[in-house]
């Protein structure tokens, strides 16, 4: 479920990029969940046309996923087959965070690399012939120029190999209904399959059944990189669903020409990186610099290894593997398996006493990412708040249980009057649950439990976040509003006056955008990762 601020966030950063039109249909999903074609333009009051329009673009960015659902007709009717859009509320907030997937691309593959990348921010989708294209437009090569294409062709492939770029899911898959054979068994296992993390509700099941085979995600077909620079279109058989043979009450894709691979950013990988980075700044700076490198060749010799994002513990490596990959960067070289071993303790692992040759390893990155959002929190109360609530908020978070306005006030040093005071106001801010117990017997009377509930503290945190990213956003562009005359000048030309009010925005746009990049640091913490 979407916070109210996540949802105005998502809607402004739809209506910046593509325009008001777009944004019209982007809240509508978002605020009343996955719908039809009719009830877009129902809810919308847009017409037809603009509704299609609209959905096309979110598709081509990546912002919603169309799925095909049978329906039951009515009486004497045959089933109906219907085209649901949802919207994909994290691929949208992702825009905020191009800067830094070009950085990472940047970084690791250099500028060819990042080119393509670029293209593929910028449009969404692209296929390969597409690329091709946009290059020679680009750096403005003749079309019988086909040895400079095999840079792109490798860069392609990096890109690729990297996991950066993947196909693009299905855009309609259909989602047959239970049988009734299948139906009570799927009941019984419904608690089941919830502890396994499998897709229970109709929105996981179309994007399960949208993706792409692991086997064919990051595959380049030998034949797509022929005959360049003419037509390569290639058939591909298994990308087409059932709700593709029909075009009623679904959005019209042109299907005049053959079905090309398109392929799209991998905004998973990104997420991934990311995280292993956070969690090694977090180690860093909670233990030492060693702790942080070990961490860091562990993470990045099983990245691949890896089955989802959001990895309670790392894959297990042994003491071997873990020492072949810190000796791969500088700062390794210099260590030894001693302060592997007195790392891997500092890191939460058990060593045995007579280490076997196959005995593997793994770091708990589950509670890392834990006390990295509780050092946030808790960072948040000391600057709102000031110290002496800080250190009541940290007590009971860390004791996660309910303790009484007595014992809290002698275990902060807090006068008693002044912890009632600031357990109410952080009650009041939804920081704390309070519960009220009542004493029965001779000496009657009531008396006040409290504790941090983090499961609502983190929901609550993350909505103030959206809230201040959607300001910040919005100052940086009234502030562009604000000199917009400035902007348009020369900067030849920027002196005097002109030029202090040209260095007044710039550095008010690097505060604020730098502010803005650490507070999606932030959010990927409570959100992402």
């Amino acid at each position: 479920m979407v916070s109210q601020h996540g949802i105005k966030l998502a809607v402004y950063l739809i209506s910046s990029y593509f325009g008001d039109l777009v944004s019209k249909v982007c809240e509508c999903l978002l605020r009343r969940g996955t719908l039809s074609l009719a009830h877009i333009i129902r809810f919308t009051e847009l017409s037809r046309q603009n509704a299609v329009n609209s959905l096309l673009v979110l598709i081509q960015h990546n912002c919603v996923q169309a799925f095909a659902i049978q329906q039951e007709g009515g009486f004497g009717e045959a089933p109906k087959i219907i085209t649901q859009y949802m919207v994909l509320f994290d691929n949208i907030i992702h825009h905020m965070r191009f800067p830094k997937f070009i950085a990472i691309v940047s970084e690791e593959l250099g500028k060819d690399c990042e080119e393509i990348f670029y293209g593929l921010l910028q449009h969404g989708r692209l296929s390969l012939n597409q690329i091709v294209d946009r290059h020679k437009q680009t750096s403005n090569q003749n079309e019988g120029n086909s040895m400079a294409l095999d840079p792109l062709i490798e860069s392609f492939n990096k890109l690729v190999n990297n996991r950066f770029v993947e196909r693009c899911p299905a855009h309609e898959p259909f989602l047959a209904p239970p049988s009734e054979e299948e139906t009570p068994a799927k009941k019984r296992s419904a608690k089941s399959a919830k502890m396994n993390g499998e897709p229970e509700t109709i929105e996981g099941r179309a994007l399960a059944a949208a993706a792409p085979m692991e086997s064919a995600r990051f595959l380049v077909e030998s034949d797509t990189l022929s005959d360049f620079p003419g037509p390569n279109i290639e058939e591909n058989p298994t990308s087409v669903t059932v709700g593709e043979k029909r075009k009623q009450d679904s959005l019209e894709l042109d299907t005049n020409t053959k079905k090309e691979v398109l392929w799209r950013v991998n905004f998973e990988e990104f997420v991934r990186r990311l995280r292993h980075k956070a969690c090694v700044e977090n180690v860093r700076e909670r233990l030492d610099d060693v702790a942080g490198i070990i961490l860091r060749a562990i993470l990045e010799g099983s990245r691949c290894a890896e089955t989802k994002v959001k990895m309670e513990n790392s894959v297990p490596m042994t003491m071997n593997a873990i020492f072949e990959e810190v000796i791969k960067c500088e700062e390794g070289r210099s260590m030894t398996l001693e302060h592997v071993k007195a790392s891997l303790v500092q890191l939460g692992c058990e060593l045995p006493v007579i280490a076997g040759l196959d005995e593997t390893y793994s770091i708990d990155l589950k509670k890392i990412i834990e006390i990295a959002q509780n050092h946030e929190v808790e960072s948040i109360v000391l600057k709102r708040y000031g110290r002496e609530t800080y250190r009541i908020f940290r007590l009971l978070s860390a004791t996660g249980r309910l303790v009484e306005t007595d014992k809290i006030s002698n275990t902060t040093f807090v006068e008693k009057k002044d912890t009632s005071r600031i357990l109410y106001q952080l009650w009041k801010d939804d920081y704390l649950h309070m519960e009220k117990i009542n004493t029965a017997g001779a000496k009657q009377g009531s008396f006040l439990l409290w504790k941090v509930n983090k499961r609502s503290l983190w929901g609550h945190v993350l909505d103030d976040m959206y809230h201040a990213a959607l300001n910040l956003r919005l100052r940086v562009a009234y502030e562009q509003e604000q000199e917009k005359e400035i902007l348009k000048i020369p900067k030849e030309k920027l002196v005097g006056e002109l030029g202090q009010r040209y260095k007044r925005l710039r550095r008010v746009r690097i505060v604020l955008e730098s502010s803005l990049m650490k507070l999606d640091d932030a959010l990927l913490l409570f959100h992402d990762f």
